[in-house]
């Protein structure tokens, strides 16, 4: 067992973890912050991204002991029912959610490309989004939320 302490939400988590444990094990089995989804276990869906340190990772591939000294942000740390994050207002409004799997992970990595690039281009939310899979939307109308959260409203194509 290894002893590692953190920042989880704002709040300093100290606990034993097991050296093969990962983060994402650590955050949905042990401290019950199930918003972090178990995808495909090998970061190639980006369910279980959170953002640590300011930048997105796959909590599936981070062994829980590099969280040691970290400060690590999940979907249940950016806001609450009463208090939406920007961009979970814009998820809602645009209605990007269809079966949720991937929401939470596409949220995260959606906020870190916005506290990097306030102004972001649709070309910069793709790639922020290159590792986050969704077999439900299509994504344009989750390119078209974080671009709402950033402030620039999404042009819509005219049909002619």
């Amino acid at each position: 067992m290894v002893k590692i302490e953190f920042i989880l939400n704002g709040v300093t988590t100290r606990l034993e973890v097991n050296s093969h444990e990962t983060l994402l094990d650590v955050l949905r089995y042990r401290l019950k912050l199930t918003g972090t989804k178990k995808g495909c276990n090998r970061g190639e869906c980006g369910a279980c991204t959170v953002i640590m340190n300011g930048r997105p990772v796959n909590a599936c591939l981070m062994l829980a002991p590099k969280a040691d000294g970290k400060e690590i942000l999940t979907i249940e740390g950016l806001g609450s029912p009463e208090r939406l994050h920007p961009i979970q207002k814009a998820f809602l409004k645009h209605n990007v959610a269809q079966c949720g799997f991937c929401i939470p992970g596409m949220i995260m990595s959606g906020k870190a490309l916005l506290d990097q690039n306030k102004k972001p281009t649709k070309d910069d939310v793709r790639q922020a989004l290159s590792g986050n899979l969704c077999r439900c939307t299509g994504y344009l109308p989750i390119i078209e939320g974080i671009l709402e959260a950033s402030g620039k409203r999404a042009k819509r194509r005219s049909k002619k």
